[in-house]
């Protein structure tokens, strides 16, 4: 850990219920574009916000045509939404649903605000412009998009290239648990472990790793393994939803300021390749990648355990490092997710693309408490199989 370090907490933060509705005291006058997806819409979770957006005068330009993964098109798209496709230039942006909305909603106030084309913003530190206001709305608990500068877009077939820029940062993130009660318990499961990783990567992260994200990653470690048994067998538990949804923040801020890494670096090629939902790629991957790293991280993984499991505390400290990995598959399994890749439709013959690709992912990798060789995420994928 530096002893320099710099550290943003990123977008103001409002929580409790029915949050989602003031959201207009916080955006300028003028049209809104409001950026989400169908199945948002589907459940009718926008048609109150929309509703108190439209009744402060504003009009409300609603894109909803956000996939998972989202393509490069899909943001394009978003941006002549709130250029006028509709007769009406956005003054500001929302961003409501899960972290594809969200990131969606982030490169387009960027773009919308600073006339920058988007392929000259991929990478860390290049969009440098003035974006839109922006607020954002997660239902998830999971991806802490909200929180972060982050956004992870999908180009050409299966690359998923990241954009992150202090730019992107939001000006709120409201927090309301009710948003979140219809979550099914698969995808409260998934992006709840999604969640941890984060917690978990910041903490152990090579780079950036200081005290602030240290506490907020441990705080976050320890609400989210103590809620989410909870909120998958009982889905409108609201208190175990609240701290769901704050603990996924909190990992989101840590790691917005010390970045994932290998687990993250693993996790997106079977997002790109096979399309499956960011969180279960990251529980598929977690204790292989956990175990590669373990003569780097030991000590660190012996820290967090007890978080996880508060019987470890008693243990020694490669007994408490062990101990959370097992911790993590006990909790993935009681929560029904899959265990293998083969469950997810991918094949002993997939795995070199699947390495080749987890080797582009160079913003992460740096990050990782020890090296992944190409021959290594082979392994680790085979493993996973």
């Amino acid at each position: 850990m530096t002893e320099v370090f710099s550290f943003s907490y990123g977008p103001r933060l409002v929580s409790g219920v029915d949050a989602a509705l003031d959201m207009g005291a916080m955006l300028p006058d003028g049209p809104v574009l409001f950026v989400t997806d169908a199945n948002m819409r589907a459940l009718g979770l926008c048609d109150a916000p929309i509703s108190a957006l439209e009744a402060t005068g504003r009009a409300v330009v609603i894109f909803d045509a956000v996939e998972a993964d989202p393509s490069e098109a899909t943001v394009l798209a978003a941006v002549a939404a709130g250029q006028g496709a509709a007769g009406r230039r956005a003054e500001s942006v929302v961003g409501f649903g899960g972290g594809s909305p969200m990131d969606v909603a982030k490169v387009a106030a960027y773009l919308l605000g600073s006339g920058d084309a988007i392929d000259a913003i991929y990478g860390v530190g290049l969009a440098t412009g003035q974006r839109l206001p922006l607020v954002l709305v997660p239902t998830t608990a999971g991806t802490g998009s909200e929180a972060t500068p982050i956004s992870i877009i999908t180009v050409g077939d299966a690359q998923k290239k990241g954009i992150v820029a202090p730019a992107l940062y939001a000006d709120w993130a409201l927090l309301d648990a009710n948003l979140t009660l219809g979550l099914p318990p698969a995808v409260t499961a998934a992006t709840g472990i999604d969640a941890m990783v984060h917690a978990i990567e910041a903490y152990t992260s090579a780079r950036l790793k200081n005290p602030l994200s240290d506490a907020l990653a441990r705080e976050a470690l320890a609400m989210l393994a103590a809620n989410i048994r909870v909120a998958v067998k009982d889905g409108a538990n609201v208190a175990a939803r609240r701290a769901m949804l704050l603990g996924s923040h909190l990992a989101g801020v840590a790691f917005a300021n010390a970045p994932v890494a290998g687990v993250h670096a693993l996790a997106y090629p079977l997002g790109g390749q096979f399309h499956v939902p960011h969180g279960l790629s990251n529980a598929l991957m977690l204790p292989h990648v956990l175990r590669h790293n373990m003569a780097s991280a030991m000590d660190l993984y012996a820290e967090l355990g007890p978080l996880v499991d508060p019987k470890l505390a008693a243990l020694g400290r490669q007994a408490q490092a062990q101990g959370l990995i097992e911790a993590l598959v006990a909790i993935a399994s009681d929560c029904g997710l899959p265990d293998t890749l083969g469950a997810v439709g991918v094949h002993g013959d997939d795995l070199d693309r699947l390495a080749s690709d987890a080797m582009l992912q160079t913003r992460l990798l740096v990050n990782n408490p020890c090296a992944i060789t190409r021959e290594d995420a082979r392994r680790l994928y085979e493993a996973a199989l």
